[in-house]
């Protein structure tokens, strides 16, 4: 067990993806010496992987600085380089729990060991919902026509004039489905009941929309293409009856889950999705010296630079909050 000030890290940043990298970059560049639990592969029932969801990004088309586009892992690999440039530790491990009751803080790695910190950046993300059959994600994973985002894939050069079809009733799928009114021939909501969640206004500036249609009663029975998607299998939920649809593109839009399971028990306030709660624009969560960033702590945008944004918000608050309180807490520690 650690004994002195020395073994105690002034900022653990706990996952990757743009926002614990970004966090990385500008805690590095202030010397804070943070160490990044990137985590490590796992099946959920996607792959999650470090680097988060851009890694199950084929293109990226919409972040400033890259013309031409770049490829998820390519833009993660990238970050995390210029992270480790200036000094980050990265880490392959997941940080399974959280004690924030005392300080240092205790944070316990899935190799059972206890690390401890002043300061803690959470960047854990959000995980989209899948359907779960196999030839979804398969096709989500190589860029076969299947996405779970379609602001930040919607647009792309393969998905222009061609049938679109978007899973999902709530507001967010139906936002989804009106953007991308702009781009298919046609776009076909495929909803499981009769109505939808969504508020009549979001219902309304879909349905008016002249390529608009909606499924009612469809479920998704199977995914249909070997390298790109050609169509999807509906089954009637009030008849049996199995119909096949003809698309290029699925988005779905069924939920995101927060990374925030391990933060149980931390004290840690979350909304009633598990998002964590955040002190006003700032970063700050309840508990003094614990700082979020991307996904976690947004189910509203869900982009790649948000989150890069809201990483950097979260080291320029860690670096400030440490610059007032680190020589205290030294002391106190003895």
């Amino acid at each position: 067990m650690p004994d002195s000030n020395t073994d105690i890290h002034k900022l653990v940043i706990i996952g990757s993806g743009p926002a614990g990298y970004t966090a990385a970059i500008y805690a590095a560049r202030a010397e804070l010496q943070p160490v990044c639990y990137v985590g490590v592969p796992k099946q959920n029932p996607a792959p999650v992987l470090p680097g988060g969801q851009l890694m199950l990004t084929t293109e990226v088309e919409n972040y400033p600085g890259f013309p031409e586009g770049i490829t998820g892992p390519e833009m993660m690999m990238a970050f995390q380089k210029q992270a480790e440039r200036f000094g980050t530790t990265m880490v392959q491990q997941d940080i399974e729990k959280c004690d924030f009751s005392k300080r240092p803080f205790e944070l316990t790695t899935s190799k059972g060991e206890t690390v401890k910190a002043w300061s803690v950046i959470i960047a854990t993300g959000a995980t989209a919902n899948w359907l779960g059959h196999e030839n979804e994600l398969r096709l989500a994973q190589m860029g076969g026509g299947v996405s779970a985002c379609a602001v930040c894939d919607g647009a792309l050069p393969h998905f222009r004039d061609q049938p679109l079809a978007v899973v999902g009733g709530g507001d967010t799928a139906m936002e989804e489905a009106t953007y991308l009114t702009k781009f298919g021939s046609k776009v076909y909501v495929i909803h499981r009941r009769d109505e939808l969640r969504a508020s009549k206004t979001m219902q309304e500036r879909f349905m008016k929309q002249p390529n608009a249609e909606v499924l009612w009663n469809k479920t998704v029975e199977d995914v249909i293409g070997d390298d790109k998607l050609h169509s999807v299998q509906l089954k009637d939920t009030v008849t049996g009856e199995l119909s096949t649809l003809e698309v290029t593109g699925l988005f779905i839009a069924i939920g995101h889950t927060p990374a925030t399971k391990f933060l149980e028990g931390s004290g840690l306030d979350t909304d009633d999705a598990g998002y964590l709660k955040l002190e006003g624009r700032h970063s700050a969560t309840n508990i003094e010296g614990v700082f979020a960033a991307g996904d976690v702590a947004d189910a509203e945008y869900r982009q790649a630079i948000t989150a890069a944004g809201m990483g950097c918000q979260a080291a320029l608050d860690a670096e400030r909050w440490l610059g007032a309180k680190l020589e205290e807490l030294e002391a106190q520690h003895g």
